[in-house]
């Protein structure tokens, strides 16, 4: 029989603090949850920075086949495949062309273009230590050293040097085999959004991929520009290493205002080691390039894609190349235009969903 002291017993049905019945406690858990695998992905990222910013070339590059498979196919009605294989030998037979017919004359050009600059910082060392601006004359070569080792190590890469030749090559594997099938891709990044907010990630998803190939395209509308125009003009005007200097102006106008600053200084430094007139050309030329490109190109191509502010742009070059080094730099442009289309999104949704008002003028119209 129970005793009159069992009878003051209660027991509580409710669930306790410490198990996951309790509605607080898995509250708590999911909030402790999300906290932690952000932490967990902000360390994943630092750690696997560099792999991460390969696969992003990756998917430039694939930005770049897919567009001009579209532009053939605009053209003419042929198969995907069949387009994309003409872009891929295009491609191949353009590179192969180039190093066949010059590549003899760029490395001796490289050569001496690295003298050239060597001679010319050395010139103006010279000439600011008199002023009393510079160190003394004995640190003036460590200090030209050390201010042209970025500038001596990309003419050597372009001289021959292989430099990093195994993840060129898989930035290439990854983005042919992603031009291949971007179905397969899209479809796996969607597996990984829950269902009800696939629709609005298909949007932006296929926002970002739009503005990335004519992002792209504005860059090699550009390059091929700035390269060509710059050698042709170059040459008539007699200075030195016209072609190598052709080819660095196209390269370095991928990475916007600060590709364009390193290329004049290149060519003014090469055109005053042949003489004046040579330099005041190559600076009449530099100018002239650059305020067509500015002026006409570079507006056109922002009508039609994302037109991001130039201390914007900078400061994010700023940044990448400085966490992350000359890939980071070279990627930094594409990266804070997926960034911009995804905030613009997410603006876009919270507009339609009743929150603020659309006083955003241009950009989101003009993409869709």
């Amino acid at each position: 029989m129970a005793s009159a002291a069992d009878e003051d017993v209660r027991v509580t049905q409710t669930p306790g603090p410490n198990e996951m019945r309790d509605p607080v406690m898995r509250a708590e858990m999911r909030r402790a949850s999300v906290w932690f695998a952000l932490a967990a992905a902000a360390a994943l990222v630092v750690l696997l920075i560099q792999p991460l910013l390969l696969i992003f070339a990756g998917l430039v590059v694939a930005s770049m086949l897919d567009g001009g498979a579209r532009l053939i196919r605009r053209a003419v009605p042929i198969p995907r495949g069949l387009a994309l294989t003409i872009v891929v030998i295009g491609v191949i037979a353009f590179i192969g062309g180039v190093i066949y017919l010059t590549g003899v004359e760029i490395v001796a050009q490289a050569e001496q273009l690295r003298i050239t600059l060597e001679t010319q910082a050395m010139r103006i060392s010279g000439w600011l230590s008199d002023l009393g601006l510079m160190p003394q004359a004995s640190d003036l070569s460590g200090l030209a050293k050390e201010a042209l080792g970025s500038v001596g190590r990309l003419t050597s890469f372009i001289g021959g040097a292989i430099g990093a030749i195994g993840s060129f090559f898989l930035v290439l594997v990854i983005g042919l085999f992603v031009a291949m099938e971007p179905r397969i891709y899209e479809r796996g990044m969607q597996w990984m959004v829950p269902m009800a907010s696939r629709d609005q990630f298909a949007i932006t998803l296929a926002r970002m991929a739009r503005t990335m190939r004519v992002l792209l395209a504005g860059r090699l509308l550009g390059m091929v520009f700035e390269g060509m125009v710059t050698w042709i003009l170059l040459s008539i005007a007699g200075v030195p290493m016209a072609l190598l200097l052709g080819i660095l102006t196209g390269m370095l106008a991928f990475i916007p205002n600060i590709g364009a600053f390193i290329s004049g200084v290149l060519m003014v430094a090469v055109g005053f080691s042949a003489g004046q007139s040579e330099g005041l050309w190559a600076i009449a030329i530099y100018f002239g390039v650059q305020t067509f490109d500015g002026y006409v190109l570079l507006p056109l191509v922002a009508k039609r894609t994302v037109d991001m502010p130039p201390a914007l742009t900078v400061s994010s070059q700023i940044l990448m190349s400085t966490l992350f080094g000359f890939l980071g730099l070279a990627l930094a442009d594409p990266i804070v235009a997926m960034i911009k289309v995804a905030l613009e999104r997410r603006s876009e949704q919270a507009i339609e969903a009743g929150y603020g008002s659309d006083d955003v003028t241009g950009t989101e119209g003009e993409l869709t």
